[in-house]
């Protein structure tokens, strides 16, 4: 049974958040909501749509272990595991204004999550706090670009253009929105189901699934946007999704469930898992500056590591 919950609630999460992405960038270009904006904020909040429901209801459902696992599990994936697969398909270019805007702003979110997860618990004004610093940083992004164009922007605006969605009226729009959101929610629960009896047959925590079935599972918009943009050559799209992913994951997606609902953290994810994140960051900080190109042996290089961390994972369980 938890095999088919898995199943139908990956492909609902998948399918619910198509949706919902495309009807609110339609409502979005209806409305003359500039390329920019769609990709700063729908393009993150589409592709993290899976992640943030699943959160809130694992949240709600008593199983924090998969509510943070997830997160914590799905910037490990998306960077040693998704972008390392884009870099295989094409070697990714990096924007060096880019980089030290967006990417030094991960960097130190990253290790202010350390903090947070290790105190142990997320509180409702953590939560808040996360939300705002999020809002902040989009804010201040779209102004910066106003002012000035940069390379950064146009990543972004990139990725805005790249949308598609149909010619639908607002009424339309907003119904696919709404169908969208209802098809993530009623999919995240039978996901969190399956998560949580799949955890029990094996004898291990619901942590452990959350940082690997269910982190893969819901991360798998970000694998289709950056190995599509990898295969056509639109390498910086590639690194801003997995950039503009991880950042709304941690202030995005705990900061929300943590508001719904505060968060009590598994000492185990603080003990090991976190490291992996900030590791993972180093990681791709480290290859990004070198030569400001992800090549293809440092993509491997992270897929092997991100093998190794499942094989632990398996293992110590």
């Amino acid at each position: 049974m938890y095999a088919v919950e898995i199943s139908v609630g990956l492909i609902g999460l998948i399918l619910g958040g198509e949706i919902l992405v495309r009807g609110a960038v339609a409502f979005a270009r209806r409305i003359r909501v500039s390329p920019l904006i769609i990709g700063l904020t729908l393009v993150g909040f589409g592709t993290s749509m899976p992640e943030m429901v699943t959160s809130i209801e694992a949240a709600l459902s008593g199983s924090p272990g998969i509510a943070i696992g997830n997160v914590v599990g799905s910037n490990i994936a998306n960077i040693l595991l998704i972008l390392g697969l884009a870099a295989l398909v094409s070697p990714i270019s990096v924007t060096a204004h880019a980089f030290w805007r967006d990417g030094s702003v991960l960097s130190l979110v990253t290790l202010a999550s350390v903090l947070v997860l290790g105190l142990g618990h997320i509180s409702w004004t953590t939560g808040f706090i996360s939300v705002l610093v999020l809002v902040v940083y989009i804010a201040a992004t779209v102004v910066l670009e106003r002012r000035h164009a940069s390379a950064a922007g146009t990543v972004y605006t990139t990725e805005g253009d790249g949308l598609v969605a149909p010619q639908a009226s607002p009424a339309v729009s907003i119904a696919m929105v709404l169908g969208g959101l209802a098809v993530t929610i009623v999919a995240a629960g039978q996901l969190v189901s399956g998560a949580v009896e799949l955890a029990s047959m094996l004898g291990v925590s619901d942590a452990v699934i959350g940082l690997t079935i269910v982190a893969v599972g819901t991360s798998l918009p970000e694998l289709v946007t950056s190995i599509v943009a990898a295969y056509r050559g639109q390498n910086d799209v590639a690194f801003g999704n997995i950039v503009g992913s991880n950042l709304f994951n941690l202030l995005g997606i705990l900061g929300v469930t943590a508001v719904i609902h505060p968060l009590e953290v598994p000492p185990s994810i603080v003990a090991f898992d976190v490291w992996v994140m900030v590791a993972a960051t180093a990681m791709l900080v480290a290859v990004s500056v070198t030569s400001w190109r992800i090549h293809r042996i440092e993509g491997a290089a992270m897929i092997v590591a991100y093998a190794a961390y499942i094989s632990w994972l398996i293992v110590k369980a």
